[in-house]
């Protein structure tokens, strides 16, 4: 099969790689019809090379037609249209009894001390081979694959696997309640979705923080008021809220937020090195660009809350204590728990009306082949890329 593998930093390209097979009774294959780029990609495009070697498929935004499954899959079978959640679980240990799929105790990687495993997602997280591919071999199917129905386009369904089900986790982790002030901090494919989801679920005003034109304009044609002024994006939000700030704030940006040479610079650092120098260097010293969750931080109201959903991965991040601890800040964070979150998004995509605006996410659509050039265009805000699909 053809499949989009890492060859070193800032480096993809597709090669032709042996099929997958089942290797558990719980397995399913999967021929993938759609496949997206995730803004966390970029982080392995740019910075986390030391946890990678050369020839590992990325990817874990995938969706498509079931092949074959193991002997004790029994919810889905061949011929089944289905997305796959980005985070591998089992359904059944204590941590998925309890809605914690994301630390799901059967695939967590203790080796590494992190939670459950994810596709295409470094040997932090098990180095599982991910969904920018022709196949797909998907571990735990028993449990993780979504059904959904034929008829509507991919992009209907596509963002359950991550985009839909990490924004609504992002909003519920904000607390938001109908009448209140949401801010969102930065308009990629997750800030532009959750600030529609503050909608969807009541908010009063949600306010949206980019300086990128084409993103801004995007949460514009769905009634989102905006701010382009990134560096003084926390005063203009109190003056728009009579001073008080928001009631929640999204920080949607994470690791790759700008505004900061000296830690940029540092974290670039760190990846030039040799990979085991690299991998300790970054877990002793690493410190990610921090503005956006300044900004979040400056912006939410006394004792708001502040959801932080954006991927980092600095272990020595300097964190305002004094300003949160004074503030009584309320924080939530973590990978996104996609499955709990289905049954409450379904409704929507059902509807026709589509109220989520899931037809208005994706700016490019390219075949697998043309992967590299769809992680170059994504990672430089070129050609107006806000996000990224391919199609094997």
């Amino acid at each position: 099969m053809r499949a989009l593998t890492w060859q070193g930093t800032q480096k993809v390209s597709v090669e032709t790689v042996p099929d997958p097979v089942i290797q558990e009774p719980t397995d399913a294959i999967v021929r993938i019809t759609s496949t997206a780029i995730c803004g966390s990609d970029l982080h392995l495009y740019d910075v986390l090379g030391m946890y990678l070697e050369k020839g590992d498929i990325l990817g874990h935004e995938p969706m498509g037609i079931v092949e074959e499954v193991g002997a004790g899959v029994t919810h889905i079978r061949p011929g089944d249209r289905v997305v796959i959640p980005f985070n591998i679980s089992c359904g059944h240990c204590w941590m998925c009894g309890r809605g914690y799929y994301a630390q799901c105790e059967t695939t967590q990687v203790r080796e590494q001390g992190k939670g459950a495993t994810l596709f295409g997602y470094t040997k932090l997280y098990g180095q599982v081979p991910g969904g920018q591919a022709e196949l797909l071999r998907v571990p735990q199917a028993q449990f993780g694959p979504i059904k959904v129905p034929d008829g509507p386009p991919d992009e209907r369904f596509l963002f359950l696997s991550d985009v839909l089900t990490t924004s609504w986790q992002a909003v519920k982790y904000a607390d938001v309640q109908p009448g209140d002030t949401v801010a969102v901090i930065g308009l990629g494919p997750i800030g532009q979705m959750t600030a529609r989801i503050a909608r969807h679920l009541g908010a009063e005003r949600v306010i949206a923080v980019d300086n990128v034109p084409e993103r801004v304009a995007m949460a514009q044609r769905h009634g989102i008021e905006t701010v382009d002024d990134t560096a003084n994006a926390a005063d203009i939000i109190r003056d728009m809220t009579g001073g008080r700030g928001a009631d929640g704030v999204v920080e949607a940006v994470g690791m790759e937020a700008h505004g900061s040479p000296l830690q940029s610079a540092a974290m670039k650092a760190a990846g030039a090195l040799p990979g085991p120098i690299a991998r300790k260097a970054t877990e002793a010293m690493g410190i990610d660009r921090m503005a956006a969750l300044h900004t979040a931080f400056d912006s939410v109201r006394r004792a708001g809350t502040v959801s932080i959903i954006g991927v980092y991965g600095g272990e020595a991040d300097p964190f305002p204590m004094m300003t949160l601890f004074d503030k009584g800040v309320t924080l939530r964070m973590g990978q996104a728990h996609v499955k709990r979150w289905v049954d409450d998004i379904m409704p929507a995509l059902l509807d026709d009306a589509d109220p989520l605006g899931t037809g208005d996410l994706v700016t490019h659509r390219l075949p697998l082949d043309e992967a590299p050039h769809a992680y170059d265009i994504f990672k430089n805000k070129q050609d107006g890329c806000i996000k990224v699909v391919l199609n094997p």
